[in-house]
């Protein structure tokens, strides 16, 4: 177990999926640790199975929400020492179908959101002179998949993101990452299987198996493996891991 006492991880996004796997892994290794979303529910269920777990409501894409919900996370834990842009949303459908409020939309909650919460973290890290910045991407950061260029544009940038701020921030003791899933067992898969079911006729299991097949293990990524991932960055010696966009998808990319 990768000690993480006296740390405090802030995760957006995590209440369920990847953002409640690696909020559990940090809270399980010590770390006072603070979940936000926009969904109360999920959030309060989860920070009540945890001590030292505190849940925040809030909105990345609102600069005013990610001001305040910083706020609230330094009152509840004290300075954020590990932050997890995790906060994501997909949609698909073909490129000439894409309105401007639909890429608006995707590159909002996947980059602008990354954009703000790695801001609003940033100040405290470089006051203190240490820091871990993680950013949940996807494969879609590495490659190009049909149907959603809009997303693929938004965690390209992420990656961007993520290789600009760790060389600004390389001598200041802060260390910033992206982990980029595959398909991942989550909500958001839930929604890309339901889609495929709703818009071209196939079963449920025909469209599971057509997403895992772009693992050459032939299953989805779990959650755990992600926030593992999280946890060894955060770890003792992890220091020199840094501007990396870390594939976690069975060898797809």
């Amino acid at each position: 177990m990768i000690p993480l006492d006296g740390r405090h991880a802030l995760v957006t996004g995590g209440g369920t999926g990847v953002g409640a796997a690696i909020a559990c892994a940090f809270a399980a290794a010590g770390a006072s640790v603070t979940i936000t979303g926009r969904r109360r529910a999920p959030l309060d269920a989860l920070a009540a199975e945890h001590d030292g777990m505190h849940a925040v409501t809030g909105d990345v894409t609102d600069e005013s929400d990610v001001a305040a919900l910083f706020e609230a996370a330094r009152a509840e834990g004290g300075p954020v020492d590990i932050v997890v842009a995790n906060a994501g949303a997909s949609e698909s459908r073909p490129f000439t179908k894409t309105t401007l409020d639909a890429w608006q939309d995707m590159l909002s909650v996947n980059l602008t959101g990354a954009f703000l919460t790695l801001r609003h973290a940033a100040p405290s890290m470089l006051e203190r002179g240490y820091g871990r910045m993680i950013c949940v991407a996807s494969t879609a950061g590495l490659k190009g998949y049909p149907y959603v260029a809009a997303y693929c544009a938004a965690k390209h940038g992420v990656v961007g993101l993520v290789r600009a701020l760790s060389i600004e921030y390389a001598r200041k003791g802060i260390t910033v990452n992206a982990l980029c899933p595959g398909f991942t067992e989550s909500p958001m898969l839930d929604a890309s299987v339901a889609n495929i079911v709703r818009t071209t006729g196939r079963s449920e299991e025909e469209a599971k198996r057509a997403l895992a097949s772009s693992n050459p293990m032939g299953r989805f990524v779990r959650p755990v493996e992600v926030a593992e991932a999280a946890l060894w960055l955060c770890g003792p010696n992890s220091d020199s891991i840094n501007g990396q966009a870390i594939n976690i998808s069975g060898g797809e990319t």
